[in-house]
């Protein structure tokens, strides 16, 4: 195979290889935003239950 041929199928490969590294990437940055929602909202009704407790 021709060094330029082989250049190109090197490329593709990396930018296929990259993109789906980002894909992987993007999907864990999604579930940890949400993971931080649900610590927040359970962070909040904690806050709260305590608020409504009475001083000791």
């Amino acid at each position: 195979m021709p060094q330029v041929t082989q250049n190109r199928v090197d490329i593709t490969a990396t930018v296929m290889s990259l993109a789906a590294e980002a894909a992987d990437l993007q999907t864990r940055v999604d579930e940890l935003r949400q993971e931080i929602v649900s610590l927040d909202e359970r962070m909040s009704a904690i806050s709260a239950a305590l608020g409504r407790c009475p001083d000791v």
